[in-house]
């Protein structure tokens, strides 16, 4: 499959999940058992990037320890996955899994979630038929997404990476697309700014209405 068609990777938390206030209210739910300040989700978004310990540096001013950083992380997934259950699709997120599915072609996901924690609430949302392949993070959280990706690409046979493209909400989603070759999409409804995912230089949106046409012209005139 996909040696001759556009093959879309999709991110999951903070593009087809809209999950972007579960994040926040975790994060401070966090920070208050932590001692720090809680941040609005302007500065989250200003801030934030991946790997995750150096977004706590930017808070902090230093990268914090192995031991802290382990007890950052428990306590930001204890309230996440506390919250995540009430979030929802994205707006049109549904519509378009659907539509991609219906045309006949391929779409997977790829997430930096837990995978146990990943495929059960994908499940939840009915749409886990829509992708060829779902893919959690399994191991450690402090890496981005990049050795990920080559791994979700090598199971998917027959995809080559230049005709893929990956749909995401951060910058470490564009840097693991250009890792592989890929290209990418970048959407502003999860954890970064506009501002900050123009810098990355690939197409950003605003809504998931959008994506249909940024990625079909990063593509422009070949097979979709």
């Amino acid at each position: 499959m996909g040696k001759h068609t556009t093959h879309l990777v999709w991110d999951w938390n903070g593009t087809l999940l809209d999950d972007i206030d579960a994040v926040i209210g975790a994060t401070n739910a966090a920070f208050g058992e932590l001692g720090l300040d809680p941040i609005t989700l302007e500065r989250y978004r200003e801030l934030y990037c991946v790997p995750v310990p150096k977004f706590y540096e930017r808070l902090m001013g230093r990268l914090p320890t192995d031991q802290e950083w382990l007890v950052m992380d428990a306590a930001f997934h204890k309230h996440y996955w506390a919250r995540a259950d009430a979030c929802g699709l994205a707006a049109g997120a549904a519509e378009l899994l659907a539509r991609r599915q219906a045309e006949g072609r391929t779409q997977s996901l790829l997430s930096l979630a837990p995978h146990e924690h990943l495929i059960p609430i994908v499940r939840r949302h009915g749409i886990e038929s829509r992708f060829v392949r779902v893919d959690g993070r399994v191991g450690e959280s402090t890496a981005g997404k990049a050795g990920h990706m080559v791994r979700h690409l090598a199971a998917l046979e027959g995809v080559a990476p230049e005709r893929v493209v990956v749909i995401g909400d951060a910058a470490d989603d564009a840097v693991a697309a250009a890792h592989v070759g890929a290209k990418a999409v970048l959407y502003t409804g999860g954890s970064h700014s506009r501002a900050s995912l123009e810098r990355v230089g690939v197409p950003v949106v605003d809504s998931l209405v959008e994506v249909r046409s940024a990625w079909l012209a990063v593509h422009a005139g070949t097979p979709r």
